[in-house]
């Protein structure tokens, strides 16, 4: 399975956010997975990655100029695809990727997971967004999503939502 993953880049976030991409990626190995992530260094970003490819995951990166430019650029990918913008990041990951996992992250890591969530209500596609609320992480935004279906915004039967879970062992039940 090829296994999206959109996560924070930052270094300076708790070390146990840190542990969840090595285990997140560890995992990926392990069970013959392909991981597709954003090719760049730094926090969730290169701990995930470098645990999936200690653990023989296929590894991919997906990167723009910008970021190549900024000396970001990963050396642990089998395969590197550049792409022109952050746009095109978020479609070619998208298209790449069987299904998408959510750790916590920042407005990068919302915008993608938003961006994944929304083509899927207009049947861009038709994968899982799986989103790792670890430690509540991601609480304030499953009330913003209830507040939008109070008021009518969201129905409150969408056929489309992301897949909210706690923990790494709901996540790896789930998929």
């Amino acid at each position: 399975m090829r296994i999206a993953v959109y996560c924070s880049a930052k270094n300076a976030i708790p070390e146990e956010y840190l542990m969840l991409g090595d285990a997140l990626g560890k995992w990926i190995g392990d069970n013959g997975h392909t991981l597709i992530y954003g090719g760049a260094t730094g926090g969730l970003m290169t701990r995930t990655s470098d645990a999936a490819k200690k653990a023989g995951a296929h590894v991919i990166g997906v990167i723009p100029p910008r970021i190549k430019a900024a000396g970001r650029l990963a050396t642990n990918c089998d395969y590197l695809i550049e792409v022109n913008n952050m746009s095109e990041r978020k479609q070619r990951m998208r298209d790449e990727a069987d299904l998408i996992v959510c750790l916590p992250g920042s407005y990068g890591t919302l915008d993608e997971m938003m961006d994944a969530t929304s083509s899927a209500i207009v049947g861009e596609h038709h994968k899982p967004v799986y989103v790792l609320n670890y430690k509540g992480f991601y609480e304030p935004l499953k009330q913003q999503i209830r507040v939008m279906q109070d008021l009518q915004f969201i129905p409150t039967q969408q056929h489309y939502e992301p897949i909210f879970v706690d923990t790494l062992e709901q996540l790896y039940e789930r998929i």
